[in-house]
């Protein structure tokens, strides 16, 4: 597990965007929207030489996220990466951490199908730890997707 970046929230994402990117120089990388799952959008962002990350994070009205901004505590989490391990693996660290004294939430492997987990910290602090698909999990999507195709009829 190795430490991937730092989430900071945001209360405008155009507006951090064009800041970090323009003023700071940092260039966007990917970006996402977890709306469906009651969060909402971040754009991971990365400084050209250091290669270090930084992930904005911009929760709209009604997210269970979206709790009042108060300057100075606009840490949103901050993100380790596990690499390509299996969903057993991410449960397993995910528990361990649970008894080493973090705190549950309510993103927990089991709630997002062994992608992701989050607790926090002593302090409240939130932590992410995440994964990639295992080579064989790609495989098994690359096949599934193969299957699904329709299939041309000879004459």
């Amino acid at each position: 597990m190795h430490l991937r970046y730092s989430g900071v929230r945001v209360t405008d994402l155009e507006r951090s965007l064009r800041f970090y990117t323009k003023a700071l120089g940092l260039q966007e990388v990917a970006r996402g929207d977890l709306s469906q799952y009651g969060r909402g959008t971040w754009i991971l962002l990365q400084d050209p030489a250091s290669h270090q990350r930084l992930e904005l994070n911009w929760y709209p009205k009604g997210s269970q996220f979206d709790v009042p901004f108060v300057v100075g505590e606009g840490l949103d989490h901050v993100g380790f990466f596990l690499g390509s391990v299996p969903a057993a693996t991410l449960t397993r660290i995910y528990r361990r951490l649970l008894r080493q004294g973090a705190g549950p939430t309510n993103v927990s492997p089991a709630s997002t199908g062994g992608w992701v987990g989050y607790v926090t910290d002593p302090d409240g602090n939130w932590i992410e730890i995440f994964r990639d698909q295992t080579l064989a999990e790609k495989r098994r999507e690359k096949a599934e997707a193969a299957a699904e195709k329709p299939r041309k009829r000879r004459s």
